[in-house]
């Protein structure tokens, strides 16, 4: 893969960190704050420096999983977004599970709370896997749920089986959150109320007396995150950006794809009008990345028909808000995150967030949010088909017409999107991987746009019972078990 469209492995984390606060409702400092205190508190506790390293990254990658299981927490909890904000706030403290020898723990879990942790968990150790991360920092991330006391979720695991870079980082969120929202003492009382349950009573004994000195480093005005400097030379290793897009897109099943259609289109329309080749991977980059912002917003309002009331549209009008504030934690991403911002700016000012108008917008911003406007339009959504390829048009003239496009950049991506060339021939398979048949990749395709076994049965026109046959032969041969792992590892893998 040329390095024009790769970033550090560091960088990518801190990307998908940024996404994975936003989900969870937390300030987008939150996953920095606690991998610094993750690897103080490993640090205090004689950790060996792998793990102490493996505890930092388990932190900032916590959250990952977050846009892959949305659409189940909007499902059990309306607002996917406060739903788990409120979670993470609870003060409930935990009292240590009294389990029956060999009664499994997972008997008494309902069944989309399981769902959901292994969705999360499963994407979570997969992203790991896939930025070439130590062993530690993969299994602790597949177990991010587990307990000391065996109550986790799943809860088939407890004690010293639990990873403990999974113990040291709930430690080191509680602290982080609860000495924000209710303060230091608070605080260690009711991580005191969790020992020997979420995690060792000794991890909170060898970390209380040092609390408050890395509260008040974290809070100073040059607050000591986590810095690229401090980071392994794996860190500083190349991955595709088309990671961090994918990733962004598993939050709404319908978006499967999404990003990389926008970064396609907008750098070949920005190639088609003349720009030079360092501005068109910049906005092919920007394209990637231009939903950033998208996990702030709860999945009822992405799956609501239009037009939206006041409140859900003030919502969407921050999506590239924050977008813009990731360029300033990215370093790595800086020009492309804003540049990205402006996905939603109209050259006549009716845009957001900014508003901005004519030249204010960036030539390379122009092209990303054309784009994006393009694909928006040919992709189906909950309430409504995609747009026929002349009704695009018709919307992309009027847009035009109206001042909101650049009229050369539309006929620039217009001339790209109206080629209809061939599409890209799947990938081969690499070493050790298993190829897919033709009809199991028509199945993993539909799977991945959040199609049940029922629609895909009536779109391939099969039997239910044979979809499910592919389904499990599509999960044996991608090693995953959930559809959000198989489409986030086609994708990766360029099948889809």
């Amino acid at each position: 893969m040329p390095d024009d469209t790769t970033i550090a492995v560091f960088d990518a984390i801190r990307a998908l960190a940024f996404i994975g606060d936003l989900s969870m409702g937390q300030p987008t400092d939150h996953s920095l704050r606690t991998a610094w205190l993750a690897g103080m508190i490993a640090t205090q506790a004689r950790c060996d420096p792998s793990q102490v390293e493996a505890a930092r990254h388990v932190a900032l990658l916590r959250w990952s999983g977050c846009t892959a299981n949305a659409q189940e927490f909007a499902d059990f909890l309306d607002d996917d977004v406060q739903g788990r904000q409120a979670l993470l706030a609870s003060q409930k403290p935990r009292a240590p599970q009294q389990q029956q020898q060999h009664q499994p723990r997972s008997a008494a879990i309902p069944g989309a709370m399981l769902n959901m942790a292994n969705i999360h968990c499963e994407i979570a150790g997969d992203i790991a896997n896939t930025l070439g991360l130590n062993p530690d920092t993969e299994a602790a991330l597949r177990a991010i749920f587990e307990t000391y006391d065996g109550g986790g979720v799943p809860g088939l695991l407890q004690g010293d089986d639990v990873p403990l870079a999974t113990y040291v980082v709930a430690l080191a969120s509680d602290l982080e959150i609860f000495s924000r929202l209710y303060g230091l003492d608070e605080a260690l009382t009711l991580a005191r109320g969790r020992a020997n349950s979420v995690y060792p009573g000794s991890l909170v004994d060898a970390s209380a007396p040092w609390v408050s000195t890395w509260m008040k480093a974290l809070d100073s005005p040059a607050p000591p995150w986590t810095d690229v400097v401090d980071q392994p030379a794996s860190m500083l290793q190349r991955v595709g950006l088309e990671l961090v897009g994918d990733v962004i897109d598993l939050k709404l099943p319908w978006m499967t794809g999404y990003s990389r259609r926008v970064a396609q289109l907008a750098r070949d329309g920005s190639a088609h009008a003349g720009l030079d080749e360092t501005l068109c991977h910049r906005t092919y980059k920007a394209g990637l990345i231009h939903g950033i912002g998208r996990a702030s917003v709860p999945n009822a309002i992405w799956n609501a028909p239009e037009p939206l009331p006041a409140s859900s549209l003030e919502r969407l009008r921050l999506v590239p808000y924050w977008t813009s504030r990731a360029a300033g934690q990215i370093d790595g991403l800086a020009a492309e995150a804003e540049i990205a911002s402006f996905a939603f700016e109209r050259r006549d000012g009716s845009g957001y967030f900014r508003g901005r108008s004519g030249t204010a917008m960036p030539l390379e911003g122009q092209f990303v949010a054309a784009a994006e406007r393009w694909v928006s339009l040919r992709t189906r959504r909950p309430w409504r088909a995609e747009f026929t390829e002349a009704e695009a048009l018709g919307c992309m003239k009027e847009d035009v017409e109206a001042g909101r496009f650049d009229q050369n950049v539309v006929d620039a991506l217009l001339a790209c999107a109206m080629s209809h060339a061939p599409s890209k021939s799947v990938a081969a398979p690499q070493r050790g991987e298993q190829s897919l048949s033709e009809r199991e990749l028509e199945v993993l395709r539909c799977i991945s746009k959040g199609e049940n076994t029922k629609e895909v049965a009536r779109a391939l026109g099969i039997s239910p019972r044979t979809v499910r046959t592919h389904v499990e032969r599509v999960f044996l041969k991608l090693e995953c078990s959930t559809r959000a792992a198989a489409t986030l590892k086609a994708a990766t893998r360029g099948l889809i």
